[in-house]
């Protein structure tokens, strides 16, 4: 695990999420194998990448936000430990609070430039857009290549509802023109093969589906994330408060430590999570949810008529909601272009 997954499993320590549910596995159709076998290893490698420099660059904004708020409880110990105190008999060691905020002050530097110069963020938003469009181009295939031969490199400028204008990359456009004379003649006539065009259409809304699940875990982790962070700062904030009505009437530096290090945390805290964006994670996930779910149901009620045209339109529309979904998470994430990242 990351280091940002290992705090953010301690943040919800204690929390019980429900079980996934099993869920049916659907082959593709035969048809489709060889593509599918085809973008695999493009598909892992890409999604390693985004991994990589995904964990990086989150991992990077939850050490800044926390270390600082560790830098402050080393400046304040030393006064509430009484070290200061020339007469006191850890005086001498009073320095070593001192030498460790610089030390993590210097780590805060060296985190900030080694993302500032290997760009993280960028890597993470290039390699995991590529991941997601080569991971969907046997869901596409069908619905583009048959129609339109030779007529466009990318498959996904085929898609009329298409609004995602990531995709222009020469990655994508390199693999679809490298894999379109096997697909074309791999998929020649398919859509008149009624086994072709049930299996196809199974395994579609098995995609969605999963895609589906895969939100509502992001939905009800990130909701949980944030009453958990929520209920940590409103604790830290009471505690502040007694503190300094306490220190009205009674003199100490512990008094004045908490009134120092528990905002800086609370202000830590919430900085990290407002990085993370899961106030709109949530939401997004939700919606997209509840859209999908839509989708799923308009495939089915076609289905047993096998309306071919209207089957093809819901399942390009269960495409287009993915494929914006992601242009939304990247126009999420790509404002955060601080000099971290």
């Amino acid at each position: 695990m990351a280091f940002h997954q290992h705090i953010q499993s301690l943040l919800l320590a204690g929390i019980r999420f429900p079980p996934a549910l099993p869920t049916e596995t659907v082959a593709p159709p035969a048809a489709l194998a060889p593509l599918i076998a085809a973008v695999a290893l493009e598909h892992a490698a890409s999604n390693a990448r985004a991994i990589e420099a995904g964990n990086r660059y989150r991992s990077a904004f939850w050490a800044l936000y926390l270390l600082s708020a560790l830098a402050v409880l080393c400046a304040v110990m030393p006064l509430a430990l009484g070290w200061d105190h020339g007469r006191h008999a850890m005086h001498a060691w009073a320095g070593f609070w001192a030498g460790l905020e610089v030390l993590i002050i210097l780590v805060l530097g060296f985190i900030y430039r080694r993302g500032h110069h290997h760009d993280w963020q960028g890597k993470w938003l290039a390699n995991r857009t590529e991941a997601e469009l080569v991971s969907y181009l046997p869901l596409v295939a069908p619905l583009v290549v048959p129609a339109g031969a030779g007529a466009r490199t990318n498959w996904y400028a085929g898609l009329a509802g298409n609004t995602l204008h990531v995709p222009n990359s020469s990655a994508i456009d390199t693999l679809c023109a490298r894999l379109q004379p096997g697909v074309i003649k791999a998929l020649h006539g398919t859509w008149s093969d009624t086994a072709f065009v049930e299996q196809y259409v199974a395994w579609a809304v098995a995609q969605f589906d999963a895609q589906r699940r895969y939100h509502d875990r992001t939905m009800l982790r990130s909701e949980a994330l944030m009453r958990r962070v929520h209920k940590i700062n409103a604790s830290l904030f009471v505690l502040t408060l007694a503190g300094a009505l306490l220190h009205l009437v009674v003199h100490t530096m512990w008094l004045s430590f908490v009134t120092i290090f528990f905002p800086a945390l609370g202000a830590s805290l919430h900085g990290a999570l407002a990085q993370t964006e899961a106030y709109r994670q949530a939401a997004i996930s939700r919606r997209l949810s509840a859209e999908l779910g839509k989708t799923i149901a308009t495939i089915a009620s076609h289905c047993p008529s096998m309306e071919r045209d209207k089957v093809r339109d819901a399942i390009e529309a269960g495409l287009t909601l993915i494929l914006e979904e992601h242009r939304d998470w990247h126009m999420l994430v790509r404002p955060h272009h601080l000099p971290l990242g």
